[in-house]
């Protein structure tokens, strides 16, 4: 898939040196840009469906987009197994594992959301009802996944090129990569939907290009310019599997507990009604939007923690968590303030009325609360994922997904109709979101343990510029310990 690298030297470590503030800041913000500029067009195209003036089509799309999250899930699933592997073999100095491990974590991630999408289509219509899609509103939500579902192999290969540059540490090509799928969409979004007149399935049309575009910025970051990308080839592939799969398969399954929560949500709202569903399909977009930062942030702290444990820089790997914690609340306070002037003024956009109205305002006046804790867990799960204890990640997100989401958000709709639900849900999201920061400490200290223990002479201090060292691995790799319990 690439050809050799320009040097037999390996890129530095950027990360293993200077202000853990500035790596976090820095990668979240450009993160943030890109994520947010694919979100801001995703919530577009949703605002242009709602101004057709049908509460079923915005319903539809609402119920067509929590479908696409499980595909959407296995395919961040592997970009994050790919900067995990790809950080800690460029940490220890290791450019040829590097470049082998990123061709084989693209081939298995692109087979992965093939077989995904091979099962999921057959089953549209039956789980669409499963999740509370109305008969009126199945067939527009199946006309929309046949056309988008397939598209799903395109982003697996542009994540998984986006997570090569990002455990690299070019952030600004990574956001590029968003960048061109966003630009994509809000070009063909409204000619397609109204110019030609193609309504829904002008949108799903759209995400088929964007996908296309996103795949080909991030091939020509990851390939032609830093050429990190070996020639994948069928040895490889099979020899690699089981350690791609060790990070992988938990973190995918970690992935697909938020969607599984917001189906439950959705069959939960689905029974007030449709104003209720057209409300939280708004919502639903607005998220991603709104705090699309969080998801930026996690995703840039994966690759700094796992150049640091590459190089056994221990007291960094803390530093880099406090700092992300401390950029998350600073975010969320801006965010939620901006929820709070403006919830007036959202409801009126997207033409909203009675109970969808009532929702959106709730979630503008609670919604900063509730991912605020979020957002600890998303840390929480970085850091499970990067440093060898994705199970870690799953048994949480899978947790907050039944525990704090299910019976929460039943009661809560019980006393208090769809915002009760909603609320019910943050109960949960607070309690996971603690627990997974407080975890997220320990495992650091848990590495550096068994670094002590098997190397006594380890220094943990940062290694020169561009220099890294390979912790020792009391137990054979940090991916045969991913099952530990931290």
């Amino acid at each position: 898939m690439g050809e050799a690298p320009r040097s037999a030297g390996a890129p530095p470590a950027h990360f293993v040196t200077g202000s853990t503030l500035r790596h976090v800041v820095v990668m979240g913000a450009t993160g943030s840009l890109g994520l947010m500029a694919i979100f801001v067009v995703d919530l577009l195209s949703l605002l242009y469906i709602a101004r057709l003036g049908d509460p079923v089509l915005t319903a539809a799309v609402g119920f067509a987009t929590i479908v696409q999250i499980f595909a959407v899930s296995i395919n961040i699933g592997m970009m994050i197994a790919v900067g995990a592997l790809v950080s800690r073999a460029l940490g220890r100095g290791d450019v040829g594992e590097a470049r082998r491990l990123a061709a084989s974590s693209l081939v298995l991630a692109v087979a992965a959301s093939a077989l995904v999408t091979a099962l999921l289509l057959p089953l549209l219509g039956p789980f669409l009802t499963l999740i509370g899609a109305s008969p009126e509103t199945v067939p527009a939500a199946r006309t929309f996944l046949w056309i988008a579902l397939p598209s799903s192999l395109l982003m697996a290969l542009g994540m998984g090129f986006s997570g090569v540059l990002r455990a690299v540490g070019d952030a600004r090509r990574a956001m590029n990569v968003t960048l061109a799928g966003a630009a994509v969409t809000a070009l063909l979004d409204p000619l397609l939907i109204f110019g030609l007149h193609l309504g829904v399935e002008g949108a799903a049309v759209t995400i088929v290009i964007a996908r296309l575009a996103f795949a080909w910025v991030g091939y020509s970051g990851a390939v032609r310019v830093h050429r990190m990308v070996a020639r994948p080839s069928l040895p490889a592939v099979v020899a690699d599997a089981g350690p791609i799969l060790r990070v992988a398969l938990p973190t995918v399954l970690t992935n697909l507990a938020p969607p599984v929560a917001s189906a439950f949500l959705a069959h939960v709202m689905a029974g007030f009604g449709t104003a209720t569903v057209a409300g939280n399909a708004v919502v639903d977009r607005m998220v991603p939007v709104a705090f699309g930062g969080l998801f930026a942030l996690s995703g840039a702290v994966g690759p700094i923690l796992g150049q640091n444990w590459g190089a056994g820089c221990f007291d960094r790997m803390r530093a880099t968590l406090r700092d992300a914690a401390l950029v998350t609340g600073l975010y969320i306070a801006a965010v939620w303030l901006a929820l709070l002037l403006g919830r007036g003024p959202l409801t009126a956009l997207f033409g909203l009325s009675g109970a969808g109205a009532d929702l959106l305002g709730f979630f503008c006046l609670a919604g900063g609360a509730i991912w605020f804790f979020n957002g600890l867990l998303f840390l929480g799960n970085a850091s499970f994922n990067n440093l060898g204890f994705p199970l870690t990640a799953s048994a949480l997100n899978w947790g907050r997904a039944t525990l704090g989401t299910m019976p929460t958000a039943w009661l809560g709709a019980r006393l208090a109709g769809p915002e009760g639900a909603m609320a019910g849900m943050g109960i949960g999201s607070a309690l996971f979101g603690v627990v997974g920061l407080v975890l997220a400490f320990r495992v650091v200290g848990v590495l550096e343990r068994r670094e002590v223990v098997t190397n006594p002479d380890a220094d943990t201090e940062p290694p020169s510029e561009g220099q890294g060292r390979a912790p020792s691995q009391p137990t054979g790799t940090p991916l045969q310990d991913a099952t530990s319990d931290p």
